[in-house]
C-alpha cells in the first residue's frame, strides 16, 4: 500500500503546481495515462497473492477515482480563470471610436447608367429589358436589316450557332417561278441561329408585339461585337435605346426630348445638331451632334476644333419595323435612337481609354 501513498503523494504535487491546461494535460497522461506508475500497478496485481489481490486492487481504483476528481476540479478552476482572463483583454470601450469599413466604389458605367435612367424616367419613359443572346430573327429581320447586309457578316457578329445560321432572302419562289412573301411565324423560325446581340434595337420589336401605344421606353444594355480592341473600341459595350410611338411624333419631338436629355446629364446647355444618315430600321435617319461639353462650340482637340461632337444615331421607326411588330403600316410612328453608354461615361468623366473599364484595376475604380 505504500506504493500507492507514494503515486498520490507524487500525483498531487504535481496538481497543485500546476497553472496552465496544457501542462495539467500533460500531467494527467503521466499520472494516469496507459504507461503511468498506477496503470503499471494494477497490470501487477495478478502477479500477488489471491487474498491480496481484493484489497488492494479497491484500493487502486478508489485512488484512480479520487486523482480523476482531482484533475477535473483543477481543469474547471484553469478555464473560469483563463476566461476571466480573456474577458480583461476583450475588453470593449464604448467611448472608443470606431473602426472605418472600407467601402466599395461604383463603377462609372453604373454611374451614368443610373443618371441616363433618372432623367428619361422623369420624362415619362419606362425602362426595359432584353435577351443580350438573341436569335437572328430579331437581331437582324425584324429590324429591315436584309440578310446581305453588312453587320451580318461573321467579322461583325458573334454566332452561336453558325450551322443554324441562313441568309435566304425574306422573298422565296414557288415551283412556277412566282414571288411569294413569308409570313412572319415563317421568318421567325428561318431565322432562328443565336447570336450574341450586336445592339438593343432587337427590344423595340420584343416590347412592341407585346404592347400597344402610344409607348416611351428606354433599354439600357450589353451589346457585342467581333471587332478588334483599342482604346476607343471594344468587342462588348454598352449600348441605349430609346423608343417613342404615337401618332402624331415627328421629328421636332425627338430633338426636344435628346436635347434636354444631354443638357440634364451633362449639366449645362447643350446644343443638338441632327445630319442625314442611314439606318435600315428608321427613314429618314440621323446622327446626332452635340455642341463640345468641354469647349462648349469653341473647338478644342476634343472635338477636332469642329466644335461638334457625334453621340448618337437616330430617326423615324420604318414601317417594316412596326409591321414585323404587328402594328398596322401608317397608322402608328415614331422615333428610336441609340448611343453608347461607355462613350458617354469617357466624355463624362475625361477617360481616355475604354479598356479600362473592363480592366478590374482598383486604382482606376477607386476614382468614382
Amino acid at each position: 500500500m505504500s506504493k500507492l501513498e507514494d503515486i498520490r503523494t507524487h500525483a498531487l504535487s504535481l496538481i497543485e503546481g500546476v497553472s496552465d491546461l496544457l501542462v495539467l494535460d500533460n500531467a494527467r497522461t503521466k499520472i494516469l495515462g496507459r504507461k503511468s506508475e498506477l496503470s503499471l500497478f494494477l497490470r501487477s496485481l495478478k502477479d500477488m497473492p489471491p487474498e491480496n489481490q481484493r484489497g488492494v486492487g479497491a484500493a487502486a481504483n478508489a485512488l484512480r477515482a479520487e486523482l480523476e476528481e482531482l484533475f477535473e476540479e483543477k481543469r474547471r478552476e484553469l478555464s473560469a480563470a483563463s476566461y476571466e482572463s480573456v474577458l480583461k483583454g476583450e475588453r470593449i470601450d464604448v467611448t472608443r471610436p470606431g473602426l472605418k469599413h472600407a467601402r466599395g466604389h461604383i463603377h462609372p458605367i453604373s454611374r451614368v447608367i443610373k443618371d441616363i435612367v433618372s432623367i428619361f424616367s422623369s420624362m415619362g419613359f419606362e425602362v426595359v429589358e432584353g435577351p443580350e443572346v438573341e436569335t437572328e430573327y430579331y437581331n437582324f429581320d425584324a429590324l429591315n436589316i436584309p440578310a446581305n447586309h453588312p453587320a451580318r457578316d461573321m467579322w461583325d457578329t458573334f454566332w452561336l450557332k453558325p450551322e443554324s445560321r441562313t441568309h435566304a432572302d425574306s422573298i422565296s419562289a414557288d415551283g412556277r417561278g412566282k414571288l411569294q412573301r413569308e409570313s412572319a411565324m415563317e421568318k421567325s423560325q428561318r431565322g432562328s441561329a443565336l447570336l450574341l446581340r450586336t445592339h438593343t434595337s432587337p427590344v423595340q420589336v420584343r416590347y412592341m408585339e407585346n404592347h400597344n401605344p402610344p409607348l416611351k421606353i428606354i433599354v439600357p444594355g450589353r451589346a457585342y461585337r467581333y471587332e478588334a480592341t483599342d482604346a476607343s473600341h471594344e468587342f462588348q459595350f454598352f449600348q441605349l435605346e430609346g423608343l417613342v410611338v404615337d401618332r402624331q411624333i415627328s421629328i421636332a419631338n425627338f430633338k426636344g426630348v435628346i436635347q434636354e436629355f444631354f443638357s440634364r446629364l451633362f449639366k449645362k446647355e447643350i446644343i443638338v445638331r441632327l445630319r442625314p444618315s442611314f439606318f435600315p430600321f428608321v427613314e429618314p435617319g440621323f446622327e446626332v451632334d452635340i455642341s463640345c461639353v468641354a469647349c462648349a462650340g469653341a473647338g478644342c482637340s476634343i472635338c477636332k476644333k469642329s466644335g461638334w461632337l457625334e453621340l448618337a444615331g437616330a430617326g423615324m421607326v420604318h414601317q417594316n419595323v412596326f409591321k414585323a411588330a404587328g402594328y398596322t403600316p401608317g397608322e402608328w410612328q415614331g422615333f428610336a435612337f441609340g448611343f453608347g453608354i461607355d462613350r458617354i461615361a469617357m466624355m463624362k468623366y475625361k477617360i481616355p481609354d475604354i479598356r479600362l473599364f473592363h480592366s478590374g484595376d482598383l486604382r482606376f475604380l477607386k476614382q468614382f
